[in-house]
């Protein structure tokens, strides 16, 4: 299969998968990050590095070292991850230096809240309000604090939100008390203890791809300078600290409260209901306390659920074996209804049935539609171009129609988004690896 190195989605095209009575949909060009090995970073003569009249008052390299500032500018541009910044924070990878360091936290977080006063077209002195939230990894403090300096070197006013999820971050742009204008989650899911990394958001979701280069494109050349000792290291940041999960969790309460609206305990819906929660020692343990049991679950027998950075026990990550085979123990060994198996920031997740076998991937996929087809009949299905013919036959089989799309869950998102914006009803977005997305949701990528 070709790849592509433009960031321009690639046109569904109806292929040799139209059968079964519904016709799927694949994309020819999957999402490849672009290379930077030929990207080279303008170099602009001035005095000193004082600001030219040819550069709009920015700050660059001096033309004699152009060489090596494209190199250092590029360092910044391959932390790159599709809509994410990820890169290595601790040493301990054999071959892997560390590249998220503190001062390119704060370059792209200075540059993401310049895009973003850009974007949602504020002037100089207004205030833009971001919060910001973390997973439990080693390298987070260190981070957090460039983090906050580069927000606060764009203007903006910073709300550390401390140990959170992704989807709480997003949701603190949505919930009333809160309204932030944007929010970034500081993790980098499942992968080891040595990582780290960023994901934004706004209001409307997620940032794209194209949002995320402009913002390290502009975050390297910040980068360059800063590393020539350029520019002002600015005052140190005004932080409030906020509790967000409390609020959060009470809203995930609710909803469920509503959805399932009981007529003799409608406060304790899950009354009788055990599940197990694997949070890996992510950010997911609060499920337990703060969501199941206050609706009258018994959770007995959870696994994990003390955040710890160093992820002693599993990877925390729903395809991991070692994850889904030690919920899949703690189910039978409690005759637990179900079991549920989060990524370390929660946008993910993976379930055990009440015998232990595993509904991940396609089952996963198939069982979220066949829910949201009851509520939605003949509702679009978009998931990624992993799925299987069987998963295309039981959605057919249950009225709907099956769109695949490009590997990346935010691609997956986007095309949802994309249809419903042209006219065709899609209430599922999901990707094989547990990532998914509801229309009532706004779109958010949510394992919860």
């Amino acid at each position: 299969m070709a790849t592509v190195t433009t960031s321009s989605p690639a046109t569904l095209q109806s292929c040799k998968h139209a059968s079964h009575g519904v016709v799927r949909y694949c994309s020819p060009l999957p999402w490849r990050r672009r290379s930077y090995s030929q990207v080279s970073t303008r170099a602009t003569a001035s005095s000193h590095g004082q600001p030219s009249a040819t550069t709009g008052g920015r700050v660059e390299a001096p033309v004699g070292i152009a060489a090596e500032a494209g190199e250092e500018g590029d360092s910044i541009r391959r932390l790159q991850n599709g809509p994410d910044v990820r890169g290595v924070a601790l040493e301990g990878e054999k071959g892997r230096p560390v590249d998220l360091t503190p001062l390119a936290v704060e370059v792209v977080a200075e540059s993401f809240g310049e895009w973003l006063r850009e974007e949602l077209q504020r002037p100089e002195g207004e205030e833009l309000r971001v919060s910001v939230g973390c997973d439990p990894r080693l390298s987070g403090a260190r981070l957090s604090a460039a983090l906050f300096a580069g927000l606060a070197r764009a203007g903006c006013s910073v709300f550390d939100m401390g140990l959170a999820t992704t989807p709480a971050c997003f949701m603190s742009t949505i919930l009333p008390r809160f309204n932030y204008d944007a929010s970034i989650m500081m993790t980098a899911s499942h992968l080891p203890y040595t990582r780290n990394g960023l994901k934004f958001f706004t209001k409307r979701g997620g940032l794209t791809s194209v949002d995320v280069e402009k913002i390290c494109n502009r975050a390297a050349q910040k980068y360059v300078a800063r590393k020539m000792g350029l520019g002002s290291r600015g005052t140190p940041p005004v932080v409030m600290r906020v509790d967000l999960m409390s609020a959060y969790s009470q809203h995930l309460r609710d909803i469920i409260k509503q959805r399932v609206a009981h007529p003799t305990h409608y406060d304790t819906p899950l009354k009788g209901f055990k599940v197990i929660v694997n949070a890996g020692n992510g950010c997911g343990g609060f499920f337990t306390w703060d969501v199941l049991e206050k609706l009258g679950a018994d959770t007995t027998g959870s696994l994990h659920l003390e955040p710890d950075g160093m992820f002693p026990n599993q990877m925390p990550n729903p395809e991991d074996a070692t994850a889904m085979s030690l919920t899949r123990d703690a189910v039978l060994a409690h005759g637990a209804d179900l079991g549920v198996v989060f990524d370390t920031d929660v946008d993910r997740s993976g379930v055990v049935d009440d015998t232990g076998a595993a509904i991940n991937g396609d089952r996963l996929i198939a069982l979220m539609s066949a829910i949201v087809l009851d509520e939605h009949p003949g509702t679009m299905v978009v998931t990624d171009a992993r799925a299987s013919d069987g998963l295309t036959r039981f959605i057919a089989s249950r009225g709907g129609h099956h769109c695949l799309y490009r590997v990346g869950y935010r691609n997956v998102i986007d095309k949802g988004v994309q249809l419903n914006n042209d006219g065709v009803e899609t209430h599922l977005m999901m990707e094989t690896t547990g990532h998914g997305a509801l229309k009532e949701n706004y779109f958010l990528d949510d394992g919860g």
